[in-house]
């Protein structure tokens, strides 16, 4: 890949960028997105086709079905936000992409939202991180404070002091060691939300590595083995008990959150953790380059829509 990769013609040209993006989206060629169907016909309209099935007949441009559906912003201006999202280890802002594309801060903010939630992934067809003689770290970590504070503790009686996680915005993150991430903003880091997250997400066949928190007593009897280290007694490493993996993904995501983002509202924080998890676990060292990353984030944008506006109740 050129060290010039804006030069290149699709971020440029809309032509250009449409077909990159049909090239990303549809390698063998298009593909209905109302039935799947690979049959179609090209309209008068370059770019826009029509399903051959007779049963369908929907007219479709690479932008149906996914995150780009009916935005009005050009292909190049959602080329360069795919690949500053896909290329930029600790993230790209909004701002950043307003100034690159010379366009107005509502578009870039729009742009840059929909390709956070391009990269979003999650549901029930997600496999199990670990597995058998593998190590995964869970860890908790804070970021920001939560927009309407809680007066009360899980028992119902006020807070007696103001540190730790209290009033924190909390994210549970699991690291299979030399693999994958997957986080989660909760509502509060609790034993029984965190220890939940842990047995659905982890094979129980895996060696589980945590700090010595309370929230993760018992785990002993799920998983293979639950081997801790005791951060309050300053101990990091104990042969290859660690859970310094979990901390160095929580230092790419705090220096992105407070250098590049500096602001971010909690009911988008999961999509910002989202953003990291993406570009973690398709990073160089499992073989991941800019280019594969962002042709990934273009086919894992099918099937997302992002609306803010609902339709009204009749």
């Amino acid at each position: 890949m050129s060290e010039n990769i804006f030069a290149a013609k699709h971020f440029h040209d809309e032509e250009a960028a449409r077909a990159w993006f049909e090239a990303a989206r549809w390698p063998d060629g298009p593909v209905c997105p109302t039935c799947g169907s690979l049959r179609h016909y090209q309209t008068k309209k370059l770019g826009r086709y029509r399903c051959a099935e007779k049963e369908c007949r929907r007219d479709f441009t690479v932008m149906t079905g996914t995150v780009m559906e009916r935005s009005h912003a050009k292909l190049t201006q959602w080329a360069m936000a795919f690949w500053l999202g896909a290329s930029s280890k600790k993230g790209f802002s909004a701002h950043q992409l307003h100034r690159a594309l010379g366009c107005q801060y509502n578009t870039a903010w729009f742009l840059h939202h929909r390709v956070m939630e391009a990269m979003r992934e999650g549901g029930l067809d997600l496999p199990p991180l670990g597995g058998a003689g593998r190590v995964v770290e869970a860890d908790e970590t804070y970021f920001g404070r939560v927009e309407n504070p809680a007066t009360l503790n899980a028992h119902g009686k006020p807070f007696r002091k103001q540190g730790g996680g209290i009033n924190k915005r909390a994210i549970v993150t699991l690291v299979e060691r030399g693999g994958k991430v997957r986080s989660f903003h909760v509502p509060r880091a609790d034993k029984k939300t965190v220890q939940k997250i842990v047995a659905d997400n982890i094979a129980h066949e895996s060696r589980l590595n945590t700090d010595e928190s309370k929230l993760y007593n018992g785990m002993d009897l799920i998983f293979d083995k639950h081997e801790t280290v005791n951060h309050s007694a300053k101990e990091y490493v104990r042969g290859d008990v660690t859970t310094n993996t979990a901390e160095g993904y929580f230092s790419i995501f705090k220096r992105g959150m407070k250098g590049v983002y500096q602001h971010c509202s909690e009911k988008h924080l999961h999509r910002y953790v989202a953003e990291f998890d993406f570009r973690y676990n398709r990073r160089e060292a499992l073989g991941w380059d800019d280019e594969a990353r962002c042709i990934a984030a273009i086919r894992a944008a099918d099937g997302k829509r992002l609306t803010y506006h609902q339709p009204r109740q009749a």
